[in-house]
């Protein structure tokens, strides 16, 4: 087991690259800032020895053919509506793509100037995750998106037994409009670095789905990180199940108000898994508006953790924000936290914020077993239900995978 994070530095590859000079100011970054510790506070529930576990993974090597491969029962053929990427965190990503119209790849300057903004925009540059994922990806996917174009379907695949740090930078113009579905398979033992940047400019409209399905000892840390300007659009939706480990980081900031966010979230966990999600919302104008919803279910002896930050400071007057936790127990070894942070400093705004944590309600199995419906099926009912609000948000490209299906799988017995 590697014990230190310098250490761990030690036995990666020489940096090289595209992004070689970010990999280099990433690992002197994790050298000042050690592993993650209990003492902090986004860390204090987690883990740590399944997260030092994934510093004794090797990168992966995968290739185009590979990456799509993997897991590639659960993979359908290419969208005939839209098209795909595959990152597999070692190739080019656009080998053999042809770009619609609309999309085109950042110029070297172009990428200099907009690669980590939107992170310091987010005040998430520096976060361990981020710098996790700078020491080690070599290429980025950085596209500029102009008017509205076909949806884009992004396949991550990783190997079984190793590392694969990956990552997005998208820049999405005044009055653009885009569909993106992320997909994440991992083998066992696999795990998945991943980093997202998007800029929305002003009136833009983003709809964007994340469907993360691991296996085994798999592991997803991944960060999301997006920028609105007024009167853009932005909706995210993540539906996560098999992750022995996993975390997930949405951080959104509307940098001056007059935008609307929504983020609508699905978590499940069994057997011994843990997963925590911590989404940041920040306002920095006025008028701006969020709808968010997170869910989770939680069996076995599994752990769900929900951290939701919603930021409203004296500038942000008239916004609207509401923000939901409901959480479903299906055993009583299981465990959930869910933590709601708002912080309000306007005067002349209306923000709302509720939590609740329940098991599968006794008066609704009564009546579909009435009916003749057996226990188990009747379960397996009322857990679709529970998620198909949040499924039925994914972008149309989702309804090619069996989505639902995956989720439920041996979770009502």
């Amino acid at each position: 087991m590697v014990s230190t994070a310098t250490d761990w530095l030690t036995r990666l590859p020489a940096p090289a690259g595209a992004l070689e000079p970010i990999q280099r100011r990433g690992r002197e970054a994790l050298a000042q800032l050690g592993l993650p510790t209990r003492r902090q506070e986004d860390w204090r529930l987690t883990d740590l020895t399944r997260l030092q576990g994934l510093l004794t993974l090797p990168l992966a090597a995968l290739d185009h053919a590979s990456a799509e491969a993997a897991s590639a029962q659960n993979v359908p053929g290419r969208p005939e509506n839209g098209w795909r990427v595959v990152l597999d965190g070692h190739s080019d990503p656009l080998a053999g793509v042809t770009l619609p119209e609309g999309v085109s790849e950042l110029s070297g300057s172009e990428l200099e100037q907009a690669l980590g903004h939107t992170l310091a925009r987010c005040g998430s540059a520096h976060h361990w995750p981020v710098e996790f994922n700078h020491s080690l990806a070599s290429q980025v996917l950085a596209l500029r998106i102009r008017g509205s174009v076909p949806p884009l379907e992004v396949l991550v695949g990783a190997a079984e037994a190793s590392l694969s740090p990956t990552r997005i930078l998208l820049v999405v113009e005044e009055k653009a409009e885009l569909e993106i579905l992320e997909v994440f398979l991992a083998d066992s033992g696999a795990a998945h670095s991943h980093l997202f940047e998007m800029h929305l400019g002003q009136e833009a409209r983003v709809r964007h789905g994340v469907v993360a399905q691991g296996s085994g000892d798999s592991a997803l840390m991944a960060h999301l990180a997006v920028e609105q300007e007024p009167r853009s659009s932005y909706e995210l939706i993540t539906v996560s199940r098999g992750w022995a480990l996993g975390r997930l980081e949405p951080q959104v900031v509307q940098v001056d108000g007059q935008a609307s966010t929504v983020l609508k979230g699905l978590v499940l966990t069994a057997d011994e898994q843990q997963f925590a999600t911590h989404t940041t919302m920040r306002f920095e104008g006025e008028e701006g508006e969020l709808d968010q919803l997170q869910k989770t279910v939680a069996a076995g002896r599994s752990h769900s953790i929900f951290n939701g930050a919603v930021n409203v400071p004296r500038a942000a007057q008239r916004t609207n924000a509401a923000q939901l936790s409901r959480n479903l127990l299906l055993s009583d070894r299981a465990r959930i936290d869910t933590k709601p942070e708002l912080e309000i400093v306007a005067d002349d705004v209306r923000c709302a914020h509720g939590a609740t944590v329940t098991q599968l309600q006794e008066e609704e199995m009564f009546y579909l077993r009435s009916r003749g419906i057996s226990s188990s099926r009747a379960a397996a009912l009322l857990l679709r239900g529970y998620c198909q609000e949040v499924v039925d948000g994914l972008p149309p490209l989702a309804q090619r995978w069996p989505v639902i299906d995956h989720l439920l799988e041996g979770l009502e017995r």
